[in-house]
């Protein structure tokens, strides 16, 4: 079979460029260990006030030890549930010292969301079925705006809440 020119010059730079692209995801994988998450902490969607984490008194900020802290949250359609305060209010915020290391644990008993602190690295989807969490320090003194960043309906621009870091 006769190549032309041409031809061959395209076919050697896709398998080169096919080569080089699976190398990079090789070394990627392997040598640092990046992968996607494959444990993942399963819940029942249907039933998320099973899990003691997720029950209405435990929402919200918990002090773990000093300077660490969870704080749990249930996103559902168009809400970011924190919580209640004492007069049994809904809580719209978090407040949290500077410098803390805080793990966000989010679940959703209904569709995908987003759960985003703008400023922050803080980003994450949160899905139906599984506890989603990342754990980060808290070293930026502010206001910050928690957002949802995966569209979930068309109340979506609604769903925000407020976590201030203070000295």
């Amino acid at each position: 079979m006769h190549l032309h020119k041409y031809e061959r010059i395209w076919l050697i730079s896709g398998i080169s460029a096919l080569i080089l692209f699976l190398t990079i995801l090789g070394f990627g994988a392997f040598y640092l260990g990046t992968h996607p998450q494959s444990h993942g902490v399963i819940i029942d969607p249907g039933n998320i006030e099973a899990n003691e984490a997720f029950q209405t008194e435990n929402l919200g900020l918990t002090k773990v030890d000093d300077d660490k802290y969870i704080v749990n949250i249930v996103a559902t359609a168009f809400n970011y549930d924190l919580g209640v305060d004492d007069e049994g209010k809904p809580v719209k915020n978090i407040k949290i010292p500077k410098g803390a290391t805080v793990l966000f644990q989010v679940v959703t008993p209904d569709v995908v969301h987003g759960f985003n602190i703008a400023g922050t690295n803080v980003n994450m989807m949160v899905e139906p079925g599984f506890i989603s969490s990342i754990e980060t320090e808290m070293n930026q003194a502010g206001e910050f705006t928690l957002l949802c960043n995966e569209y979930c309906g068309v109340g979506h621009h609604m769903m925000f809440a407020t976590v201030e870091v203070y000295e």
